[in-house]
């Protein structure tokens, strides 16, 4: 029967689109190639590479998408239309992957997983990494893969010579047609509704413009971010400027877990006095997206909470120490500022320099740059007090 190779149906009970799953119905669709994506590395190139739907779909206008990625990562491609399956790593998903056929395969992850998969999978056409069967290095599948290998094994290539996105560079990879799409993450209803009541909560009913300051990164590389020093420094100076010029604004710290939660409250005790919100910070991924989503512009490092901004479209000022700069689309809506460190970047997970590039930030740049944010939105009344939205 035709309905069963529908994209919705599902041979257990109707699709979410129709109450009877019958021949008639108006929402059958058949996919003619089947894909899947295998990215299982860091949670912010997880999101970043959700860039990558719209060109696949320029390619294979058609396909049926099955996303495999690290089960704390899946919260990130929930309610992606363009997204069909999303399986993480239990016992019972990679059953369920184990039972499917691919056409094609985008196998985007340097790790020593992803020549296993790719015999698991078999695809008839595979792009991205594989692995040597003989000492398990990792290697491009294809020529077209050539280009981003052979960067990340020359730090010359990588931190100067390079201008390239990462993303654009994955693309290329992977054979799809760059256009610069943007990430796609999208909120449910319930989580667009949580968002505004903070943002009305943080913001005094639309008073004030939320300065969301996203303090935390992975442990990886503990460098990425700004130290809490740092961050006390720059939260009494935006005070003190911003203050003296009648700017109505709110500063509200954002983060996702535990830790980030209690730098956050260290951050926040040093700056006693000062009217600062701490987010919510142990609800998970989603719920901190609802957090970014009602600010109106973010303060971050190279970090997971960075590629969320991006994503909800926020005005960035990324601040850059140990990573590259160039490989971030900020999409023409904010700041890079970069370390004036001679050594960065750097890449590394350690650090032996006395006072390392966290610590000595270029905040005049974030002030400057926060400056010319306030600026572009000059059509709000900032020195009113008025509503702005």
């Amino acid at each position: 029967m035709s309905r069963t190779q529908c994209r919705h149906f599902n041979g257990y009970k109707p699709c979410l689109k129709s109450y009877d799953c019958d021949t008639d119905c108006q929402h059958f669709e058949r996919p003619d190639t089947s894909i899947l994506i295998v990215h299982l590395g860091a949670m912010g190139s997880v999101l970043r590479s959700t860039s990558l739907l719209a060109s696949i779909k320029r390619k294979y206008p058609k396909s049926l998408i099955t996303w495999l990625t690290e089960d704390y990562s899946k919260p990130l491609l929930v309610n992606n239309s363009l997204i069909d399956r999303i399986l993480g790593l239990t016992t019972r998903d990679l059953l369920v992957l184990s039972g499917l056929k691919f056409d094609v395969g985008f196998f985007i992850d340097k790790s020593p997983e992803m020549g296993g998969l790719i015999k698991m999978t078999q695809p008839s056409q595979c792009f991205g990494f594989t692995n040597s069967a003989v000492n398990g290095a990792i290697l491009p599948l294809n020529f077209s893969g050539q280009e981003l290998w052979e960067i990340g094994l020359n730090n010359q290539k990588k931190f100067f010579e390079n201008k390239k996105t990462e993303i654009q560079l994955v693309a290329e990879m992977l054979e799809l047609p760059y256009q610069r799409d943007e990430y796609i993450v999208n909120l449910s209803p319930e989580e667009m509704i949580l968002s505004e009541k903070r943002r009305k909560q943080w913001s005094e009913n639309g008073k004030k413009i939320i300065i969301g300051l996203n303090t935390g990164t992975s442990g990886v590389i503990p460098h990425k971010t700004m130290s809490t020093v740092a961050w006390g420094d720059l939260i009494r100076i935006i005070f003190a400027r911003f203050t003296q010029n009648n700017f109505q604004f709110q500063i509200v710290l954002l983060g996702g877990g535990k830790e980030d939660h209690e730098r956050n409250l260290g951050i926040a005790r040093q700056c006693l006095g000062k009217p600062i919100v701490v987010s919510p910070a142990l609800a998970g991924l989603r719920d901190g997206l609802a957090s970014i989503e009602a600010t109106d512009t973010v303060i971050t490092a190279d970090s997971l909470g960075m590629h969320m901004a991006i994503a909800l479209k926020k005005y960035v000022i990324a601040w850059f120490g140990p990573t590259c700069a160039h490989e971030i689309d900020l999409y023409d809506r904010g700041v890079k500022i970069e370390s004036v460190f001679a050594c960065s970047p750097c890449w590394n997970r350690e650090c032996s320099v006395v006072k390392p590039c966290n610590q000595l930030i270029e905040i005049d740049q974030i002030i400057d740059s926060l400056l010319n944010f306030f600026a572009t939105i000059r059509s709000y009344p900032l020195y009113q007090g008025e509503e702005l939205r």
